[in-house]
């Protein structure tokens, strides 16, 4: 019996100490729900991508790497083909615009020319004025 009290005893601290620190999700940050913590917190702990470029960041003379070359020039590229699409789509709408005003400027002297034709028409003659007899 003076066994298991021993045991009970040296059991009962562990266990006591085990329930405590099971509310404790980590040491090293407090769990705090307010707003300023959390603003605090972002700004200390940054994305493992951004921590790791923080040392990376090279000179203003220093030569830049092919990788670096090769997306900024797939950046330029990629504003260039934008650039041309856009310009191509502007000049289609304009020639389109064009083409319908010459059509309409067509029609318009067509129609003119035709009541023209008809009102100066006397009926001896070929409608065309270029088909007339010199007097």
């Amino acid at each position: 019996m003076a066994g298991t009290h021993i045991v009970l005893l040296t059991l009962l601290p562990t266990v006591l100490i085990l329930i405590v620190l099971a509310g404790v999700e980590s040491a090293a940050v407090k769990d705090v729900k307010d707003s300023k913590a959390q603003g605090a917190s972002k700004r200390v702990f940054v994305p493992a991508s951004d921590a790791s470029n923080v040392l990376k960041h090279r000179g203003r003379r220093s030569p830049r790497t092919y990788e670096e070359y090769y997306a900024e020039q797939r950046v330029k590229m990629t504003a260039n083909e934008q650039r041309r699409e856009h310009l191509e789509e502007q000049s289609n709408e304009y020639e389109n615009y064009l083409e319908e005003e010459r059509d309409e400027q067509y029609e318009r002297t067509r129609e003119k020319n035709e009541q023209w034709r008809e009102f100066h028409y006397d009926g001896q003659y070929p409608r065309y004025p270029h088909h007339r007899r010199y007097v």
